[in-house]
């Protein structure tokens, strides 16, 4: 008597299961193909890599203009102060480009 009491409290007390509708998942997180993994890290380094050096590049054509059009060149210079801010946003948006993503497609 004692046990089917405690059965039927624990009938009671227990969360119903939600029915299966049959639906599927359409927004499945990410999942790395196998083997993939080391061969996406890799691409990806060389192309953080390859960024950076044209980021340190483009500082340097920046400041070069800025050198070069200092005497009566005026709009080389200008158009060398210019660059900096887009040279800065590019590699800013590099920097974010991962969290960026993962915010977009979650």
């Amino acid at each position: 008597m004692l046990v089917k009491l405690f059965v039927a409290a624990q009938v009671l007390v227990a969360p119903t299961p939600e029915p299966s509708s049959g639906v599927v998942d359409l927004n499945p997180p990410p999942v790395v193909p196998p083997g993939m993994d080391e061969v996406s890290t890799t691409f990806l380094s060389w192309g953080k890599w390859t960024l950076m050096v044209a980021g340190v590049l483009g500082f340097m054509i920046c400041a070069g203009m800025m050198i070069i059009g200092r005497r009566n060149r005026s709009q080389t210079a200008v158009d060398g102060a210019a660059g900096v801010p887009w040279v800065l946003a590019g590699l800013a948006l590099t920097t974010l480009a991962a969290g960026i993503a993962g915010v977009v497609l979650s």
